[in-house]
């Protein structure tokens, strides 16, 4: 069956994994003479399946899962999605840091490997990014993707200063047009805006999830 392009509009979400790509390399390099020599799998790699696998179990659904991208989830909605709003919208971010939070400490607990590089899992942290704008469902490739400017800001919000605002690297950032398409609470968040090439300044708002965090 040919996949038609679809015009859609609604919430764009992604869950990034904080110190991802750092640790599976400082992994990388102290198991190259053992684990990788004899063709074994790091545990570490096990603890990131886990981890992906609890986002994706607590935002699919509402959401629909449009792709795993390494180290985040990219998920996104249209208006005929029963997405949470409000308060429930925050509970439903909460919830899947919580389920981060507890794969995170159980790993530690289990697994044998007490080298540095693996010590370095209960560093790991995790942020969401939520816009809102319209957007193309197409086929390229084989694959169902999600195409157009306001897909690109979502990730583009990857690269913000809300962890240096906040003091914590486990934060929901959320754009304006967010914020009013799903009726978020913002009256205790931090206001910030966001500048990047060939797009205005877009306002967003910071969300601390850990207790860490400067308030």
């Amino acid at each position: 069956m040919t996949f038609q392009r679809t015009a859609a509009e609604g919430p764009l979400l992604l869950a990034d994994i904080s110190g991802y790509t750092s640790f599976l390399t400082d992994v990388e390099v102290a198991h190259r003479h053992d684990a990788f020599a004899n063709g074994a799998i790091p545990e570490a790699y096990g603890l990131m399946s886990s981890l992906l696998d609890g986002i994706v179990a607590r935002v699919v659904p509402p959401f629909t899962l449009a792709k795993i991208e390494g180290d985040a989830v990219f998920a996104f909605a249209t208006g005929d999605d029963a997405v949470p709003t409000g308060e429930a919208l925050l509970e439903c971010v909460r919830a899947c840091y919580a389920e981060f939070s507890s794969r995170r400490a159980q790993a530690g607990e289990i697994w044998t490997c007490t080298c540095e590089a693996c010590a370095r899992a209960g560093s790991l942290d995790l942020k969401f990014i939520l816009h809102a704008g319209k957007y193309v469902l197409q086929e390229i490739a084989g694959s169902r993707e999600l195409t157009g400017p306001e897909v690109v800001m979502a990730h583009r919000l990857l690269k913000n200063r809300a962890a240096d605002q906040l003091g914590a690297t486990a934060y929901l950032l959320l754009s304006a047009a967010a914020a009013r398409a799903l009726a978020v609470p913002v009256t205790d968040a931090i206001p910030m805006s966001e500048s990047y090439e060939h797009y205005s300044p877009i306002d967003t708002f910071a969300i601390p999830l850990s207790p860490r965090a400067r308030r």
